[in-house]
């Protein structure tokens, strides 16, 4: 089991004089299998095999899309998107599209951010409650950016760690 992540098991064995290494992510009833070998006898054949026999299990080939994040991979990269999840939450959240003030060459996050946060901050000290549909909402869109920033898009993460604040 890994160290920082309790849904992460490694296995490394040597195997017919080959080192082979098994690495497995387990989330609900979801398993991400990495391997270095599947030859007939190696230790990936081995692993879904004994989990075969255990449970009714189906391999859906390589990945595509884990978490909602979008896989794609060639010879010398692999590359993560989040395209799909974040045009569900412009969808959801902007059901009459996105403003025209928003730019997208743009910082995203405008310069009196952290001003506004304060403001918000200080409302919140005074006495201030929100309306609890909205407050809920905003929760749910800033948990799902959050979700985005430490997944695909490192970019946002300091305008969602601002918002987190509120």
């Amino acid at each position: 089991q890994s160290h920082s992540d309790p849904c992460v098991f490694t296995c490394e064995r040597v195997i017919n004089n080959a080192p082979q290494t098994l690495i497995v992510g387990c989330y609900v009833d979801d398993l991400f299998v990495l391997y270095s070998s599947d030859d007939p006898d190696s230790l990936y054949t081995s692993f879904t095999t004994a989990l075969a026999t255990r449970w009714n299990v189906e391999d859906e080939g390589p990945v595509s899309d884990l978490l909602n994040v979008d896989i794609t991979t060639d010879a010398d990269c692999i590359l993560l998107k989040q395209e799909k999840y974040i045009a569900q939450l412009v969808d959801t959240y902007l059901p009459d599209g996105v403003p025209s003030s928003f730019h997208k060459n743009h910082a995203p996050a405008s310069d009196d951010l952290p001003h506004l946060v304060d403001q918000a901050l200080d409302a919140k000290g005074q006495g201030a409650i929100p309306d609890p549909k909205l407050r809920a909402t905003f929760q749910s869109l800033v948990g799902a950016l959050l979700y985005c920033s430490t997944q695909t898009r490192p970019d946002i993460a300091y305008a969602v760690g601002m918002l987190c604040r509120t």
